[in-house]
Protein backbone atom coordinates (compact mmCIF):
# COMPACT_ATOMS: atom_id res chain seq x y z
CA UNK A 1 0.00 0.00 0.00
CA UNK A 2 1.21 3.68 -0.62
CA UNK A 3 -0.64 7.10 -0.35
CA UNK A 4 -0.08 9.77 -2.88
CA UNK A 5 -0.91 13.18 -2.56
CA UNK A 6 -0.87 16.52 -4.66
CA UNK A 7 -1.58 20.03 -3.97
CA UNK A 8 -1.23 23.02 -6.67
CA UNK A 9 1.19 25.79 -6.33
CA UNK A 10 -0.69 29.45 -6.34
CA UNK A 11 -0.10 32.90 -7.46
CA UNK A 12 -0.55 36.08 -5.41
CA UNK A 13 -2.47 39.20 -7.43
CA UNK A 14 -2.66 41.39 -4.66
CA UNK A 15 -2.02 41.74 -0.81
CA UNK A 16 0.87 39.79 -0.20
CA UNK A 17 3.02 40.12 3.17
CA UNK A 18 -0.70 41.11 4.75
CA UNK A 19 -1.31 37.80 5.75
CA UNK A 20 1.96 37.29 8.30
CA UNK A 21 0.52 37.95 11.93
CA UNK A 22 0.27 40.10 13.39
CA UNK A 23 0.61 43.00 10.58
CA UNK A 24 -3.20 42.38 9.35
CA UNK A 25 -4.24 43.71 12.36
CA UNK A 26 -2.80 47.15 11.70
CA UNK A 27 -5.06 47.62 8.29
CA UNK A 28 -8.00 47.12 8.92
CA UNK A 29 -10.65 44.95 6.38
CA UNK A 30 -6.90 43.63 4.98
CA UNK A 31 -7.06 40.51 2.24
CA UNK A 32 -4.82 38.61 0.18
CA UNK A 33 -6.65 37.98 -2.94
CA UNK A 34 -4.54 34.47 -4.93
CA UNK A 35 -5.27 31.64 -6.96
CA UNK A 36 -4.14 27.64 -7.27
CA UNK A 37 -2.45 27.08 -9.96
CA UNK A 38 -1.61 23.78 -11.94
CA UNK A 39 2.38 23.47 -10.87
CA UNK A 40 1.85 20.45 -8.45
CA UNK A 41 3.89 19.45 -4.94
CA UNK A 42 3.66 15.72 -5.00
CA UNK A 43 4.42 13.24 -2.62
CA UNK A 44 4.59 9.11 -1.63
CA UNK A 45 4.06 7.81 1.53
CA UNK A 46 4.74 4.13 1.67
CA UNK A 47 4.28 2.71 4.95
CA UNK A 48 7.45 -0.24 5.96
CA UNK A 49 8.09 -2.96 7.94
CA UNK A 50 10.08 -1.65 10.94
CA UNK A 51 10.69 1.38 12.01
CA UNK A 52 13.25 3.14 9.93
CA UNK A 53 12.16 6.49 8.04
CA UNK A 54 13.24 7.63 4.65
CA UNK A 55 12.80 11.01 3.15
CA UNK A 56 13.52 11.48 -0.35
CA UNK A 57 13.04 14.79 -1.90
CA UNK A 58 13.38 13.94 -5.83
CA UNK A 59 13.15 17.58 -7.44
CA UNK A 60 16.20 18.48 -4.93
CA UNK A 61 17.98 15.17 -5.33
CA UNK A 62 18.34 14.71 -1.43
CA UNK A 63 17.80 11.94 0.77
CA UNK A 64 18.20 11.38 4.69
CA UNK A 65 17.21 8.09 6.76
CA UNK A 66 16.89 7.24 10.41
CA UNK A 67 16.78 4.47 12.68
CA UNK A 68 13.63 5.10 14.01
CA UNK A 69 11.04 8.51 15.05
CA UNK A 70 12.91 8.92 17.95
CA UNK A 71 15.75 8.83 16.65
CA UNK A 72 15.16 11.45 13.81
CA UNK A 73 13.67 13.54 17.14
CA UNK A 74 17.09 13.31 18.72
CA UNK A 75 18.36 15.11 15.65
CA UNK A 76 15.70 17.76 16.09
CA UNK A 77 16.82 18.61 19.85
CA UNK A 78 20.18 19.47 19.21
CA UNK A 79 21.67 22.77 18.48
CA UNK A 80 21.04 24.64 14.99
CA UNK A 81 18.81 21.15 14.09
CA UNK A 82 17.24 22.69 11.50
CA UNK A 83 20.34 23.22 9.52
CA UNK A 84 21.49 19.94 10.44
CA UNK A 85 18.47 18.12 9.16
CA UNK A 86 18.75 17.51 5.16
CA UNK A 87 15.12 17.85 4.02
CA UNK A 88 14.32 20.34 7.69
CA UNK A 89 10.42 20.64 6.06
CA UNK A 90 9.76 16.95 5.74
CA UNK A 91 11.60 16.17 9.24
CA UNK A 92 9.75 18.61 11.31
CA UNK A 93 6.40 17.53 9.97
CA UNK A 94 7.15 13.61 10.86
CA UNK A 95 8.23 15.15 13.85
CA UNK A 96 4.56 16.86 14.17
CA UNK A 97 2.80 13.92 13.34
CA UNK A 98 4.71 11.26 15.45
CA UNK A 99 4.20 8.35 13.16
CA UNK A 100 5.00 5.12 15.09
CA UNK A 101 6.07 2.69 12.59
CA UNK A 102 8.73 2.73 9.69
CA UNK A 103 7.87 4.31 6.15
CA UNK A 104 9.14 5.96 3.04
CA UNK A 105 8.64 9.40 2.23
CA UNK A 106 9.02 10.94 -1.25
CA UNK A 107 8.46 14.42 -2.64
CA UNK A 108 8.41 16.13 -6.01
CA UNK A 109 7.80 19.55 -6.85
CA UNK A 110 6.94 21.45 -10.19
CA UNK A 111 7.64 24.67 -9.15
CA UNK A 112 11.50 26.06 -9.90
CA UNK A 113 13.41 26.28 -6.91
CA UNK A 114 12.85 29.24 -4.54
CA UNK A 115 9.99 30.56 -7.46
CA UNK A 116 8.04 32.49 -4.88
CA UNK A 117 4.59 30.71 -5.66
CA UNK A 118 4.53 28.28 -2.60
CA UNK A 119 6.35 25.20 -3.50
CA UNK A 120 7.06 24.63 -0.04
CA UNK A 121 3.76 25.34 1.43
CA UNK A 122 2.32 22.86 -1.38
CA UNK A 123 4.50 20.24 -0.46
CA UNK A 124 3.91 20.90 3.35
CA UNK A 125 -0.11 20.65 2.81
CA UNK A 126 0.15 17.62 0.62
CA UNK A 127 2.14 15.45 3.53
CA UNK A 128 -0.57 16.63 5.99
CA UNK A 129 -2.77 15.19 3.74
CA UNK A 130 -0.90 12.14 3.25
CA UNK A 131 -0.33 11.77 7.17
CA UNK A 132 -3.42 12.49 8.06
CA UNK A 133 -4.92 9.38 5.33
CA UNK A 134 -2.42 6.85 6.78
CA UNK A 135 -2.98 7.81 10.40
CA UNK A 136 -6.40 8.70 10.02
CA UNK A 137 -6.80 11.29 12.50
CA UNK A 138 -9.31 12.87 10.75
CA UNK A 139 -8.36 16.83 10.84
CA UNK A 140 -9.86 19.35 9.05
CA UNK A 141 -8.01 21.07 6.18
CA UNK A 142 -7.74 24.19 7.85
CA UNK A 143 -5.90 22.23 10.81
CA UNK A 144 -3.24 21.39 7.62
CA UNK A 145 -2.77 24.53 6.87
CA UNK A 146 -1.60 25.79 10.45
CA UNK A 147 -0.04 22.39 11.13
CA UNK A 148 2.03 23.40 7.71
CA UNK A 149 2.68 27.27 8.54
CA UNK A 150 4.01 26.46 11.61
CA UNK A 151 6.35 23.82 10.46
CA UNK A 152 7.54 26.55 7.84
CA UNK A 153 8.28 28.75 10.38
CA UNK A 154 10.05 26.11 12.14
CA UNK A 155 12.38 25.97 9.41
CA UNK A 156 12.95 29.22 8.67
CA UNK A 157 12.67 31.07 11.50
CA UNK A 158 11.42 34.31 10.84
CA UNK A 159 7.50 34.45 11.33
CA UNK A 160 5.60 33.18 8.36
CA UNK A 161 1.42 33.53 6.60
CA UNK A 162 -1.01 31.68 5.62
CA UNK A 163 -1.69 32.44 2.06
CA UNK A 164 0.52 30.27 0.63
CA UNK A 165 -1.63 27.26 2.24
CA UNK A 166 -4.80 27.93 1.44
CA UNK A 167 -4.52 27.45 -2.36
CA UNK A 168 -2.76 24.47 -2.18
CA UNK A 169 -5.79 23.04 0.16
CA UNK A 170 -8.83 24.13 -1.17
CA UNK A 171 -7.99 25.10 -4.99
CA UNK A 172 -9.95 27.84 -7.22
CA UNK A 173 -9.55 31.67 -6.83
CA UNK A 174 -10.28 33.42 -3.39
CA UNK A 175 -9.89 35.69 -0.84
CA UNK A 176 -8.32 35.31 2.37
CA UNK A 177 -9.99 37.60 4.89
CA UNK A 178 -7.18 38.52 7.71
CA UNK A 179 -9.45 39.23 10.63
CA UNK A 180 -9.12 39.38 14.55
CA UNK A 181 -9.08 35.81 16.01
CA UNK A 182 -8.40 33.88 12.93
CA UNK A 183 -8.45 33.98 9.35
CA UNK A 184 -11.14 33.08 6.68
CA UNK A 185 -11.40 31.77 3.58
CA UNK A 186 -13.72 33.32 0.55
CA UNK A 187 -14.59 32.19 -2.90
CA UNK A 188 -13.51 34.52 -5.39
CA UNK A 189 -17.10 35.01 -7.77
CA UNK A 190 -14.95 35.02 -10.87
CA UNK A 191 -15.08 33.38 -14.11
CA UNK A 192 -12.32 31.10 -13.96
CA UNK A 193 -12.34 29.98 -17.71
CA UNK A 194 -11.56 33.91 -18.55
CA UNK A 195 -9.11 34.10 -15.50
CA UNK A 196 -7.38 31.43 -16.84
CA UNK A 197 -7.41 33.22 -20.65
CA UNK A 198 -5.81 36.06 -18.80
CA UNK A 199 -2.94 35.06 -16.90
CA UNK A 200 0.58 34.67 -17.05
CA UNK A 201 3.47 32.88 -15.04
CA UNK A 202 6.99 33.33 -15.70
CA UNK A 203 10.14 32.49 -14.04
CA UNK A 204 12.89 34.74 -13.62
CA UNK A 205 15.42 32.98 -11.09
CA UNK A 206 16.18 31.37 -8.22
CA UNK A 207 15.11 34.14 -5.70
CA UNK A 208 18.72 35.50 -3.38
CA UNK A 209 16.71 36.72 -0.47
CA UNK A 210 13.13 35.78 -0.61
CA UNK A 211 12.57 35.25 2.92
CA UNK A 212 15.39 37.89 4.10
CA UNK A 213 12.87 40.89 2.24
CA UNK A 214 9.58 39.32 3.71
CA UNK A 215 11.83 39.28 7.18
CA UNK A 216 12.66 42.96 6.75
CA UNK A 217 9.85 44.57 5.80
CA UNK A 218 8.09 42.73 8.89
CA UNK A 219 10.37 44.54 11.12
CA UNK A 220 10.39 47.76 10.19
CA UNK A 221 6.47 47.55 10.06
CA UNK A 222 6.74 46.31 13.63
CA UNK A 223 9.32 48.82 14.60
CA UNK A 224 7.29 51.74 13.16
CA UNK A 225 8.38 52.71 9.70
CA UNK A 226 5.77 54.78 8.44
CA UNK A 227 7.21 54.77 5.13
CA UNK A 228 6.50 50.91 5.07
CA UNK A 229 3.36 51.11 7.14
CA UNK A 230 1.92 53.54 4.48
CA UNK A 231 3.03 51.05 1.25
CA UNK A 232 1.24 48.50 3.28
CA UNK A 233 -1.75 50.10 3.65
CA UNK A 234 -2.03 50.87 0.19
CA UNK A 235 -1.29 47.33 -0.59
CA UNK A 236 -4.41 46.70 1.96
CA UNK A 237 -6.36 49.01 -0.36
CA UNK A 238 -5.58 48.10 -2.97
CA UNK A 239 -5.96 44.21 -2.28
CA UNK A 240 -9.74 45.13 -1.66
CA UNK A 241 -10.19 46.93 -4.84
CA UNK A 242 -8.83 44.11 -6.95
CA UNK A 243 -11.09 41.65 -5.02
CA UNK A 244 -14.22 43.94 -6.51
CA UNK A 245 -12.59 44.13 -10.02
CA UNK A 246 -12.11 40.74 -10.41
CA UNK A 247 -15.63 39.58 -9.07
CA UNK A 248 -17.14 42.12 -11.68
CA UNK A 249 -14.74 41.38 -14.40
CA UNK A 250 -13.11 44.91 -15.03
CA UNK A 251 -9.76 43.55 -16.77
CA UNK A 252 -8.72 47.03 -17.45
CA UNK A 253 -9.35 48.22 -13.67
CA UNK A 254 -7.53 44.72 -12.17
CA UNK A 255 -4.88 45.81 -14.16
CA UNK A 256 -4.51 49.47 -12.88
CA UNK A 257 -4.29 48.11 -9.63
CA UNK A 258 -1.62 45.22 -10.12
CA UNK A 259 0.41 47.93 -11.48
CA UNK A 260 -0.28 49.86 -8.46
CA UNK A 261 0.20 47.20 -6.17
CA UNK A 262 3.55 46.43 -7.83
CA UNK A 263 4.22 50.13 -7.40
CA UNK A 264 4.07 50.23 -3.02
CA UNK A 265 5.55 46.93 -2.54
CA UNK A 266 8.49 47.69 -4.96
CA UNK A 267 9.45 50.26 -2.33
CA UNK A 268 9.66 48.71 0.40
CA UNK A 269 12.98 47.46 0.16
CA UNK A 270 14.95 47.85 -2.94
CA UNK A 271 15.88 44.10 -3.31
CA UNK A 272 12.13 43.38 -4.00
CA UNK A 273 12.58 43.89 -7.71
CA UNK A 274 16.15 43.28 -9.87
CA UNK A 275 17.48 44.20 -13.22
CA UNK A 276 16.17 40.71 -14.81
CA UNK A 277 12.51 41.63 -13.38
CA UNK A 278 12.71 45.01 -14.86
CA UNK A 279 13.79 43.81 -17.94
CA UNK A 280 11.15 40.97 -18.12
CA UNK A 281 8.67 43.33 -17.00
CA UNK A 282 9.67 46.15 -19.54
CA UNK A 283 8.93 43.86 -22.00
CA UNK A 284 6.31 41.83 -21.44
CA UNK A 285 4.39 45.61 -20.75
CA UNK A 286 5.48 46.76 -24.17
CA UNK A 287 4.08 43.63 -25.68
CA UNK A 288 0.84 43.57 -24.81
CA UNK A 289 1.23 42.58 -21.05
CA UNK A 290 -1.90 44.78 -19.20
CA UNK A 291 0.05 45.00 -15.46
CA UNK A 292 2.42 42.19 -14.08
CA UNK A 293 4.07 41.68 -10.58
CA UNK A 294 6.46 39.60 -8.55
CA UNK A 295 4.83 36.67 -6.78
CA UNK A 296 5.29 36.22 -2.75
CA UNK A 297 8.65 38.35 -1.74
CA UNK A 298 10.52 39.25 -4.94
CA UNK A 299 14.23 39.48 -5.43
CA UNK A 300 13.55 36.83 -8.20
CA UNK A 301 11.30 33.69 -8.45
CA UNK A 302 7.92 33.96 -10.63
CA UNK A 303 5.90 36.78 -12.20
CA UNK A 304 2.45 36.94 -13.31
CA UNK A 305 1.24 39.23 -16.11
CA UNK A 306 -2.25 40.39 -16.64
CA UNK A 307 -2.84 39.83 -20.19
CA UNK A 308 -5.54 40.30 -22.91
CA UNK A 309 -6.17 36.46 -24.18
CA UNK A 310 -4.89 37.72 -27.89
CA UNK A 311 -1.84 38.77 -26.74
CA UNK A 312 -0.69 35.98 -25.16
CA UNK A 313 1.77 34.91 -28.00
CA UNK A 314 3.22 37.57 -28.13
CA UNK A 315 3.72 38.16 -24.64
CA UNK A 316 5.60 34.57 -24.13
CA UNK A 317 7.87 35.41 -26.59
CA UNK A 318 8.86 39.00 -25.21
CA UNK A 319 9.10 37.10 -21.73
CA UNK A 320 11.32 34.45 -23.25
CA UNK A 321 13.75 37.06 -25.37
CA UNK A 322 13.98 38.93 -22.13
CA UNK A 323 15.25 35.51 -19.91
CA UNK A 324 12.44 34.36 -18.42
CA UNK A 325 10.64 31.01 -19.15
CA UNK A 326 7.08 31.21 -19.26
CA UNK A 327 5.27 28.18 -17.45
CA UNK A 328 2.43 26.89 -18.45
CA UNK A 329 -0.65 26.80 -16.22
CA UNK A 330 -4.48 27.22 -15.59
CA UNK A 331 -6.11 27.42 -12.42
CA UNK A 332 -6.59 24.51 -10.20
CA UNK A 333 -9.98 23.69 -9.09
CA UNK A 334 -9.78 20.67 -6.78
CA UNK A 335 -7.43 21.65 -4.18
CA UNK A 336 -5.54 18.51 -2.30
CA UNK A 337 -6.08 15.60 -3.81
CA UNK A 338 -5.41 12.22 -1.95
CA UNK A 339 -5.43 8.15 -2.69
CA UNK A 340 -4.69 5.07 -1.71
CA UNK A 341 -3.00 2.78 -3.99
CA UNK A 342 -2.98 -1.01 -3.06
Amino acid sequence: MRIESQAPTRVDLAGGTLDIWPLYLQHAGAVTVNAAITRYARVVLTPQRGRRITLVSRDTRRSESFASLASLENAGLKPGATRAFKLPLLAHLVRFFQPRSGFRLTTDSEAPAGAGIGGSSAMAVAICAAFDRWLHLGLSRVEWIHLARDAEATVIVVPTGTQDHYPPAFGGACVIHLAPGAERLERLRVNLNELDRRILVCYTGKPRQSGINNWEVFKAHIEGDRRVWRNIERISQVAQAMRTALERERWVEAARLMREEWSFRRRNLPTISTPVIDRIMSAALRNGAMAGKVCGAGGGGCMVFLIEPDARGRVEAAVAAAGGEVLPSKIDRRGVLTRVVK
